[in-house]
């Protein structure tokens, strides 16, 4: 029984953070209806700026996330800027332009390519003053990295939705996903919210990738590992939905950690992906994905 519940907290925990890395991913479908391909290497990014921070600086991991965070928001922001809005211009007529995800798939490969070129291809680890420690909970051991990063993932998640709902820049976040001709009827700079959500999806991912570096490698092509599980997380959370991203990679971790102690993980793999097929084919719209997304 004690198995089944270190299974259990280990999945919880891992989860929250598949659905912090799905977060940014579930903003810019929401309010820019894209799917950007290239959020995994945004990821990577962050990953890559919060190890060399604490390598050269010795800083703690989770000072960190007071400049990477900042950092990827303007790296997103002018990324948006100069990269995908002449896209968006070329294309205002078509809802939800194809041509943007390939671009996106284009800045993925820039990306993974530019950080192999400068930084090779070899795994790299950080070692941290939190790095293999724990606490004793009744029988039950839990890592102090990974329930640094749950707390991180659920304040972030709770963060963005008070954002989303309660401040003029998150209401206008919304109008622009609700229908972006009547936004800007309304006085709403449409590209400058694009540029908003995309900067904020950006640092997000900045913020996972402080939270993960603590105890997984980091290289070029990592973020591609977070990416698929992201992509199935936002279909069965509901694209554009803050909690079903969290909810979705919850159900990813939990099925990941419980399963994993009577199968093979290649099975797992499986599990997760037939899930996911399952709910394209019955929910479509993911477990929490509707019109009005937040």
């Amino acid at each position: 029984m004690t198995a089944v519940i270190q299974a259990v907290l280990n999945g919880t925990m891992m989860g929250s953070m598949y659905g912090l890395t799905a977060l940014g991913l579930t903003l810019i479908f929401g309010v820019m209806k894209v799917v950007n391909f290239a959020h995994g290497s945004l990821l990577m990014v962050g990953m890559f700026a919060a190890y060399w921070l604490i390598k050269l600086t010795g800083m703690h991991p989770y000072f960190a996330l007071f400049i990477v965070p900042p950092f990827l928001f303007f790296f997103g922001y002018f990324m948006q800027d100069l990269v995908i809005k002449p896209v968006f211009k070329a294309e205002q007529q078509v809802r939800e332009p194809l041509t943007v995800i390939i671009v996106t798939t284009g800045v993925w490969y820039v990306l993974d390519n530019l950080a192999l070129m400068l930084f090779g291809a070899e795994y790299r680890t950080v070692r941290t003053a939190i790095s293999g420690t724990s606490f004793m909970l009744g029988e039950v051991i839990v890592s102090i990295p990974k329930f640094s990063g749950f707390v991180v993932a659920v304040a972030t998640a709770v963060g963005l939705a008070l954002f989303m709902k309660k401040t003029r820049t998150g209401k206008a976040l919304q109008a622009t996903s609700l229908d972006r001709e009547a936004a800007n009827l309304m006085g709403i700079d449409q590209y400058r919210i694009y540029n908003l959500a995309f900067g904020i999806g950006t640092a997000i991912a900045g913020i996972a990738g402080c939270v993960i570096i603590p105890f997984y490698y980091v290289y070029p092509s990592v973020g591609v590992v977070f990416d698929i599980r992201a992509f199935i997380i936002v279909v069965l959370g509901g694209l554009g939905s803050i909690k079903g991203a969290m909810l979705g990679g919850i159900i990813v971790g939990l099925i990941e950690s419980v399963f994993s102690q009577y199968i093979t993980s290649t099975w797992t793999e499986a599990i997760i992906y037939a899930i996911f097929l399952v709910i394209l084919f019955v929910k479509p719209s993911g477990f929490f994905g509707h019109k009005q997304d937040w």
